[in-house]
């Protein structure tokens, strides 16, 4: 089952993912929120790895995929950061633009891969993991306590769909960002692992859309 839905979710971030670029090349320019695209493509990765897993079998090869899922998890997702306060900026937040507040995105951002990378990508040890169907690598020295780099890009993008709903009048990026965090604190007795994971896809569609909404926007002058 799970399988399924792992394959499913990597074929949904690949829809993402075209959505993204057909934005940035109708657009004509590339934007500080078309780092999202990383983030899609990251995500299409670590999807579609964990889906085929069963189907490539435990091996090194295998294991390798698995400790590139990790790196990029470090390297990328702290990219939302700095996309929740390019959302800022096009909602005409005047703070946003400020050198600090650009800074502050920035430092934070560099903050978060520096901090996943010594604690989660570099010292990782992966075992070997068959649950519900499929077979991944999982981190026995992943880090306890609440997952820090997750809280920060959420608070990030929850104050950027406040200001785009009071500015805007554009509602869903809040919406979605509450409806993520509520989904992964909420313990759901499903016989999946992979069932949580929607909340994060359809807060990634939120953002995507936002991105658009600000391009329509932006258009419409």
């Amino acid at each position: 089952m799970d399988t399924i839905l792992f394959l499913g979710f990597a074929i949904a971030y690949l829809v993402l993912l075209i959505w993204g670029i057909a934005l940035t090349v109708r657009r004509g320019r590339l934007i500080v929120s078309d780092l999202a695209l990383l983030v899609f493509a990251a995500l299409v990765y670590d999807n579609a790895v964990i889906g085929l897993g069963s189907f490539i079998g435990e091996s090194a090869g295998l294991e390798a995929l698995n400790a590139v899922r990790y790196w990029l998890h470090a390297l990328v997702t702290p990219m939302l950061v700095l996309v929740a306060w390019n959302v800022l900026v096009r909602a005409g937040v005047r703070w946003a633009k400020t050198s600090w507040a650009t800074l502050g995105a920035i430092v934070i951002t560099a903050a978060l891969v520096t901090y996943e990378v010594i604690v989660g990508a570099a010292p990782a040890q992966l075992v070997a993991q068959h649950e519900y169907g499929t077979l991944s690598y999982s981190n026995e020295n992943a880090p306890g306590g609440p997952p820090l780099m997750v809280l920060f890009v959420a608070a990030a993008l929850l104050v950027a769909g406040i200001y785009a709903w009071k500015r805007q009048g554009w509602p869903w990026l809040c919406i979605v960002t509450i409806l993520m965090v509520i989904g992964s604190a909420i313990p759901f007795d499903f016989p999946s692992g992979a069932v949580t994971n929607a909340f994060e896809l359809v807060l990634l569609v939120g953002v995507l859309a936002t991105i658009a909404f600000q391009d329509r926007r932006t258009e419409a002058g």
